[in-house]
């Protein structure tokens, strides 16, 4: 071992945890020291293989190897065989394969188990049934990122938890139609599916509950049967196949995070979320069916930092009453990230740290983008949606306001004249819309501007100068009528403006009207051809007619001729004659 920093010998602890302790012949030599409780050699350098003598530790109670590179190396159950007392394992992030027979028993029983990114699967690890036999000792299981992807054995929800992660995996199945017992739990990117579970949060706890990038489907009304929701703090059913209404009854005055994006939800936005939810910090609807106006009620949400009800059919116009927005409008102390942090005062001698850091995607020119640091994020994304009107003038308060999405609506008049007011602005898209006039000379005083597009409006005149807007690229300002000056072109004396363009949809959306156009004129022409042929052939009535139809026609033509024929012989044998 080497370059150890802290060393903490005690009580037969040995804790070297987030030194600099590479190789591993230590982790081996350590082996042969059997009077160990708690070994906590997590986030270090060590590397190579873990000899079997390891497991000679028999009083040990705490394992923890967290956060160092073992490449891969497996552990079977040689490795555990005298484990008799131990009750806390952590080996996340390790690259361990976990290879045990089938129908190992353990030696131990395991309170916290932390296997995250670990190599469990392809099967279900059936060893973990042992461990939830003992009543509600298991009150820690994390197997996130552990190459699962077989189905829910139908054991696992015989008791309930108080932590379950197992994202990032490809489990699939349904869920018990009873209550499940839970207080922190991570299903996303699975392939659960079926209706919504009931869940019953235990009494006192905040609890999380993620199930984004999963296949559950119907409506998301068990929620109303979800017991001790009040101390629900982050709820995420994103990515699913959810649909119809949302219904009036969450009660959740702690909830911070709120996610219903990429689903079928319809119907109008809930008055409600901003009457009940007033911790909100996260609310995104994001591509649902939700229709109508904005609810002034979401104004009352103070605490709000990221507001997305893009790709709706939301309608009407913008309400004033957004400048309500307190940590949007006035410079207040905001974590770096928007985080999570559970650590109940019950469980600290549990060693229990449950996190969740929620991620911000920014819809720019139709493709997600993610914003790295999201605490420091204050967003309103409209965009794609049927809004009309103008941009109202409360909007300019919003002064601390880092990213606004209005574009791909049906905005009218000039652009916000104090938009310069915005002062944090960092990415700003009015594009797809049909703003006229000029562009404010406001926004070249926003000096920390790193993403804008104003394409595809009615504006005209010159641009504002300042190094930021003439360091966009010209696409940033591209159809308008009679916009000069640059980066789109050296000055205004010599420009004419362009002949006008529709604003909203712009040239994409002609190419894709004169595609099906000429689509549909050929589809047509053959379906109408083919149809004729097909009724001529099988019904013989018709083409006998059809026949006869054509020697009638071929007959009128041929005398039509012959008459045309002899008029004009005729006529140039009497101008002849009359020469003579």
């Amino acid at each position: 071992m080497k370059a150890i920093q802290e060393i903490y010998l005690s009580d037969n602890l040995l804790v070297l945890a987030e030194n600099q302790v590479r190789g591993d012949s230590g982790l081996n030599e350590i082996g042969k020291l059997p009077d160990f409780s708690v070994l906590d050699l997590g986030y270090n350098f060590l590397n190579g293989s873990i000899s079997k003598s390891f497991g000679q530790l028999s009083n040990l109670h705490v394992l923890r190897l967290a956060g160092n590179s073992f490449d891969g190396d497996v552990i079977s159950e040689a490795h555990f065989s005298n484990f008799y007392n131990l009750g806390k394992l952590d080996l996340s992030y390790t690259s361990l394969t976990l290879k045990f027979n089938t129908g190992w028993i353990p030696p131990f029983q395991l309170s916290q188990i932390k296997l995250c990114s670990c190599k469990l699967g392809p099967g279900f690890p059936d060893w973990l049934r042992t461990q939830k036999d003992f009543l509600l000792v298991l009150e820690y299981p994390d197997i996130s990122a552990s190459g699962i992807s077989d189905s829910l054995p139908y054991w696992f929800w015989g008791h309930g938890l108080w932590y379950l992660n197992m994202s990032f995996n490809q489990i699939s199945g349904t869920f018990p139609t009873h209550s499940i017992d839970i207080t922190h739990l991570d299903l996303r990117s699975n392939n659960f599916s079926g209706p919504l579970p009931h869940f019953s949060l235990y009494f006192g706890f905040i609890g999380t509950i993620n199930l984004s990038k999963n296949k559950f489907t119907g409506s998301v009304s068990p929620i109303c049967n979800f017991t001790g929701a009040v101390y629900l703090t982050l709820f995420d059913l994103s990515n699913n196949l959810f649909s119809g209404v949302v219904p009036d009854c969450l009660n959740c005055t702690e909830l911070k995070f709120l996610d219903l994006s990429d689903n079928e939800l319809s119907g109008e936005i809930p008055m409600w979320l901003g009457q009940r939810l007033s911790s909100l910090v996260f609310l995104s609807l994001q591509r649902n069916q939700f229709r109508g106006r904005i609810p002034h009620q979401l104004c009352e949400l103070k605490y709000l930092q990221i507001l997305d009800l893009s790709v709706n059919k939301i309608s009407d116009s913008i309400p004033p009453c957004l400048k309500n927005f307190n940590s949007m409008a006035k410079k207040v102390s905001l974590d770096r990230r928007i985080e999570l942090h559970l650590l109940d005062a019950l469980y600290v001698t549990s060693l229990i740290d449950v996190r969740y850091v929620d991620e911000a995607l920014i819809t720019w020119k139709g493709t997600k983008q993610n914003y790295p640091q999201l605490g420091l994020l204050l967003a309103i994304d409209l965009s794609c949606n049927k809004l009309t009107g103008e941009i109202p003038e409360e909007l300019s308060s919003l002064q601390e306001l880092v990213a606004l999405n209005l574009s791909r609506n049906f905005f009218t008049g000039k652009i916000l004249q104090k938009i310069g007011h915005l002062r944090q602005l960092e990415v700003l898209d009015l594009s797809r819309n049909k703003f006229s006039g000029n562009i404010p000379t406001s926004l070249s005083e926003l000096t920390f501007l790193s993403i804008l597009d104003l394409s595809y409006n009615d504006l005209s005149g010159k641009i504002p100068t300042s190094t930021q807007l003439q360091s966009f690229d010209p696409s940033s300002f591209s159809h308008n009528r009679g916009l000069c000056g640059p980066p789109i072109s050296p000055n205004c004396s010599m420009v004419e403006p362009p002949p006008g363009k529709p604003a909203v949809g712009g040239e994409e959306d002609s190419d894709e009207y004169m595609k099906w156009f000429y689509t549909g004129m050929g589809l047509g022409f053959e379906v109408g051809f083919w149809g004729f042929c097909s009724v001529v052939f099988f019904k013989r009535s018709w083409r006998h007619s059809y026949y006869r139809y054509l020697d009638n026609a071929k007959d009128w033509v041929y005398v039509s001729f012959v008459l045309l024929k002899a008029r004009l012989v005729g006529r140039i044998k009497g101008l002849s004659t009359r020469s003579d």
